[in-house]
């Protein structure tokens, strides 16, 4: 039996052009909704895929502020038996260390043997929280997995690798980071569903006061820019059209 605790971050849903805050510490989130990112929606359906295996339990947790029961009580309508959120005010003030310690404190007091992370925050980017949990746990870490199982107490994570697939075996208990494209999430049920907005949440107070990222600001890259050039129009845009393709090796 496997207990897994699954950890998802409620970041903004953006899907066009970003646009970051004043004082460029995050995402502008004032016109759009919230979600989670799909590296953390892949390690929700492995959690539950190695609890079921294993007959353990899924736990989903997240620190965040009381809105962030939403995401909890998505990640329950796919198949997460329990939910944890560590709620605070301002998320933002808390630094990848904070939000590690945080988690471990958790995972002191409910003794999960396996603890899924995504790879990395969708809205800043960082990708230190799984390292840093496991340091503080004292456990093994693997990063960027695609997949993981548990077979006699042993985890076996696969990634991608330089030259193909990569396998890691782990004893438990361990951490995990995913990256997305290693399962295919699934889509709530209307059972699913509809035990999700029962089902109770486990919330609690932080332990200590953020020391904050350290972060000076964040960046966005530059735009990447574009030209267009018109060939012509109609039967005159031909010759132009076959020398084009000719220079590129297409036509001969």
């Amino acid at each position: 039996m496997t207990d897994v605790l699954v950890c998802i971050k409620r970041v903004p849903d953006v899907g066009g052009e970003v646009t970051l805050t004043a004082d460029g510490q995050g995402v502008d989130a004032r016109h759009v909704g919230f979600t989670v990112s799909e590296h953390e929606n892949c390690a929700v359906e492995l959690a539950v895929q190695v609890a079921a295996a294993t007959g353990g339990r899924a736990t989903v947790l997240t620190l965040g502020p009381a809105e962030a029961v939403e995401q909890l009580r998505s990640a329950l309508a796919v198949g997460c038996d329990d939910a944890v959120l560590i709620e605070v005010c301002e998320p933002g003030s808390y630094g990848p260390a904070d939000v590690a310690r945080e988690i471990a404190a958790v995972v002191a007091d409910r003794g999960d043997e396996l603890v899924l992370l995504g790879n990395d925050a969708a809205d800043t980017g960082d990708f230190q929280v799984g390292i840093r949990l496991a340091h503080l746990l004292g456990r093994p870490v693997v990063n960027g997995v695609r997949t993981v199982a548990v077979t006699d107490g042993v985890l076996v994570a696969r990634g991608d690798g330089v030259d193909g697939v990569e396998t890691y075996e782990l004893p438990l208990p361990a951490v995990a980071t995913v990256l997305e494209g290693g399962v295919e999430p699934r889509y709530p049920s209307l059972k699913g569903r509809m035990k999700a907005k029962k089902a109770p949440i486990d919330t609690r107070a932080p332990r200590s006061a953020p020391a904050g990222s350290g972060r000076v600001r964040l960046l966005l890259p530059p735009a990447q820019p574009s030209t267009v050039d018109v060939l012509g129009e109609g039967p005159q845009a031909a010759a132009a059209v076959v020398d084009l393709l000719e220079r590129m090796g297409v036509a001969r």
